[in-house]
């Protein structure tokens, strides 16, 4: 094939696979895939956990089942330039990089078993200086890695010995791929990107580096953690067993890639994922925006070594939603877009839409009619691999995919307009409000005084109350229209 491909490996959150695409960077079109899935572990209620080396031997199934793939299409293997790897952002590994295996396995990022250490934590942030949101733009939380770490220092002993005796690395999945892949314990590239480290809670969002005062609250050893990169230049040399790539250029964070993915360069352009829980990011620019509605502020991407870090506002619900009423995620989606607005300043146009659920085109339909603006679906469902690979082949010395807005090959687009008037829409977003707000505060001894002001406070407890009203009185759609296999709703 004389036109350069890229492809894009990556972790994939709602299902746990791991997948390879393969993508014309001229045309978008993809040529070819193959996808295994991983298992998880839950040795704990609350935890969960993968493991490392099952997660890497899968990359290597995918690329060797691709490869077998484009052979079979008269796809020489040599025309791909560039690897994108998209992942799990916040999941957490810790290996020896000495025999590089993984000294515990990767701690996933819905992973709950860090709920005490963030107690602890939270007593030592001064009320009137967090310090660790104004840095990060994230709040102290479970989700992210550095109470994942703080949890692994300090009761997995095989860490603290590697620690003690400089062995240790750190790293989400994208870092123990790029590492593994670029050579391993023989020279492999410890690295991250951007979007990546932001999720960490011990990057600086705003200097772009590991922050130390972050690291000694947290009580992190700076060795341990990768270098930062941008999410769009060469890491290394890729070596398998079938074949040398020159060059492995391009790293992202699933949701990140997505967004690139979706071609949401503009300020103000926003995507949805509809998997098992919400991911809803909107490109805010080269402003970093802080929420005053309990969003997070994240870095989006930043496309070359020399280009500016662009950033977001992002929401995540990591509730799974394949039991919801199909009402309340719109409604759900409603509330947040409502609160980026207020916080971004700039009205959304159009949502663009992807994930598992956007295959029922009546749920697509309700979304539109509830925000009362477009609801757009790309036809090529793989947008995170395709921003894999489109910043892939978009790296300097690459430079096999423009990512210039005259250059962006045309993505077929499924569109999705109101079919309901805008005096309907706001009659049925007001009264999910009220009842939501009717639903506070019948679950908690807590008085109001101690709740979180955060509009977002009541989303799980709302998911269960409407889905529930829905299925009462919604007999329309509880008919099976509206209806989900479980099936339907993995991406």
């Amino acid at each position: 094939l004389s036109v350069p491909t890229t492809a894009a490996p990556g972790v994939e959150p709602s299902r746990y696979l791991t997948w390879i695409t393969v993508f014309n960077s001229k045309t978008a079109e993809l040529l070819s895939h193959h996808q295994v899935e991983i298992k998880q572990e839950f040795p704990r209620e609350g935890w969960v956990e993968q493991d490392p080396k099952e997660i890497l031997q899968s990359v290597y199934e995918c690329i060797e089942k691709t490869c077998e793939k484009l052979g079979q299409l008269n796809i020489d293997i040599s025309n791909i330039k560039a690897i994108g790897v998209s992942n799990q952002r916040e999941t957490t590994v810790v290996w020896d990089k000495l025999t590089g295996e993984p000294l515990y396995n990767a701690v996933v990022w819905l992973d709950l078993r860090t709920q005490s250490t963030v107690e602890n934590l939270s007593k030592r942030i001064p009320g009137n200086n967090n310090f660790v949101k104004s840095k990060t733009g994230l709040p102290l939380s479970t989700y992210f890695s550095a109470v994942k770490l703080r949890w692994l220092l300090d009761n997995v002993r095989k860490v603290q010995k590697a620690v003690e005796e400089d062995r240790a690395l750190f790293g989400t999945i994208d870092s123990w791929l790029i590492w593994s892949l670029t050579g391993g314990a023989n020279g492999g590239v410890h690295c991250t990107d951007v979007t990546n480290a932001s999720r960490t809670m011990l990057f600086n969002i705003h200097s772009l580096e590991w922050d130390k005062e972050l690291c000694e609250f947290f009580e992190i050893p700076m060795k341990v953690l990768p270098n930062v990169r941008s999410s769009s230049e060469i890491y290394g040399l890729m070596v398998t067993k079938n074949f040398h790539l020159k060059n492995k250029s391009f790293c992202l964070g699933d949701q990140s890639a997505a967004l690139v993915g979706q071609m949401c360069f503009q300020d103000g352009q926003a995507k949805n994922t509809y998997g098992t829980g919400c991911f809803l990011l909107c490109n805010t620019g080269r402003k970093c925006v802080f929420s005053e509605h309990g969003l997070l502020t994240t870095v989006a991407y930043k496309l070359g070594r020399d280009k500016p870090v662009y950033y977001a506002l992002e929401f995540t619900n990591k509730c799974h939603i394949a039991f919801a009423a199909l009402e309340a995620v719109c409604f759900q989606t409603r509330e947040i877009l409502d609160a980026m607005n207020r916080d971004c300043g700039i009205p959304l146009s159009h949502l663009q839409v992807d994930g598992g659920m956007t295959n029922n085109k009546i749920l697509m339909q309700l979304q539109a009619d509830i925000l009362y603006i477009p609801v757009v679906k790309p036809s090529m469902p793989e947008t995170t691999a395709l921003g894999a690979a489109m910043a892939a082949g978009a790296a300097e010395g690459v430079g096999v995919w423009s990512l210039e807005p005259e250059d962006l090959s045309a993505v077929t687009m499924e569109r999705f307009e109101p079919q309901i008037n805008a005096e309907e829409s706001e009659i049925r977003y007001s009264t999910w409000k009220k009842a939501v707000m009717k639903s506070m505060g019948w679950v908690t001894t807590q008085s109001s005084e101690s709740g979180d002001p955060s509009i977002f406070c009541s989303l799980p407890l709302g998911f269960f109350i409407v889905s529930s009203m829905v299925m009462l009185i919604g007999a329309r759609y509880i008919s099976g229209q509206l209806l989900f296999k479980l099936d339907d709703f993995i991406s």
